[in-house]
C-alpha cells in the first residue's frame, strides 16, 4: 500500500538554526560558576537532550551530582536558561540556517502539517525570532515532555498535536539521539549532518541546503 505522507516534524537546534554555540556557552558559564570546567567534546555528549539530563551529565563530569538537592538542581537548570536567553536575545531570521525557510514553503504549499518537536523550553522564543513561528501548526512545550530524547515521547506529541500518524511522519534531526526518537516513534528520520554519526537515519544530507520536499518524498515512499 502507498504510504500517506502527512507531516513533517523538525528538530530545533541544528535544523532550522544552530543555537548550539550560545548552549555551549551557557553550559561553560555555569560549569564555570560550579568549578567544573569542560570542553567541547564533552558539550557533544549534550546534544539533543534535556536541559535536566545534561546537568546531569555535567554535575557526574565533576563527581558533584550528589551534593544537591533536585530543587538546588532545579535552580542551577534555571540559572543555565538564564545565561542561554541572555545570549539569545540577537537572534533574528538571518540567523535560520540556509535553505530552511524554502523548504518550509514548499511544505505548506503542499499542504503537508508541520510540528516542531524540539528538547529546548525556549522553542517558541527563538521560532518567534527567527520569524518563522507561523509556519508551524504546533510546536511542543519541552515542559510538558517527561523523557528526553532518545525516547520518542516528544516526536509522538508532535505528531498526535497535529492529529498525524506517526508511521505518516518525516522526522528531521541532527542529532544521534534525536534520530533514534525519530525511529523508536516509528517516522522516517532524515538526519543533517555527519553520515559516521547519523548513519542510521534512512537517509542523511550534509546540510539544509540540501532539504527538498520532492526528494525526501521520493524517499519515503521508497524506502
Amino acid at each position: 500500500m502507498l504510504k500517506k505522507l502527512e507531516a513533517i516534524i523538525f528538530d530545533l537546534d541544528g535544523v532550522i538554526t544552530d543555537t548550539a554555540e550560545y548552549h555551549f556557552l551557557a553550559w561553560k558559564k555555569l560549569g564555570e560558576e560550579l568549578g567544573i570546567p569542560f570542553d567541547r567534546e564533552f558539550n557533544e555528549t549534550l546534544k539533543g537532550i534535556s536541559r535536566m539530563d545534561s546537568l546531569e551529565r555535567i554535575l557526574e563530569l565533576g563527581n558533584r551530582n550528589n551534593e544537591f538537592t533536585t530543587e538546588q538542581k532545579l535552580e542551577l537548570a534555571e540559572r543555565k536558561n538564564k545565561h542561554y536567553v541572555e545570549l539569545i536575545k540577537d537572534i533574528t531570521p538571518a540567523n535560520l540556517l540556509p535553505g530552511v525557510e524554502k523548504f518550509l514553503q514548499q511544505i505548506k504549499q503542499a499542504n503537508l502539517k508541520i510540528s516542531m518537536a524540539s528538547a529546548s523550553k525556549n522553542a517558541l522564543m527563538v521560532a518567534e525570532a527567527l520569524g518563522v513561528k507561523h509556519y508551524f501548526d504546533h510546536i511542543v512545550n519541552a515542559a510538558t515532555v517527561t523523557n528526553s530524547k532518545p525516547d520518542p515521547e516528544v516526536f509522538l506529541k508532535a505528531a498526535a498535536a497535529i492529529n498525524a500518524k506517526p508511521e505518516n511522519c518525516i522526522g528531521i534531526e541532527d542529532a544521534a539521539a534525536g534520530v533514534n526518537a525519530i525511529q523508536s516513534a516509528g517516522m522516517f528520520a532524515v538526519g543533517i549532518g555527519d553520515r559516521n554519526v547519523l548513519g542510521h537515519a534512512h537517509i542523511v544530507l550534509k546540510s539544509t541546503e540540501e532539504l527538498d520536499l520532492k526528494s525526501l518524498c521520493s524517499e519515503y515512499v521508497n524506502n
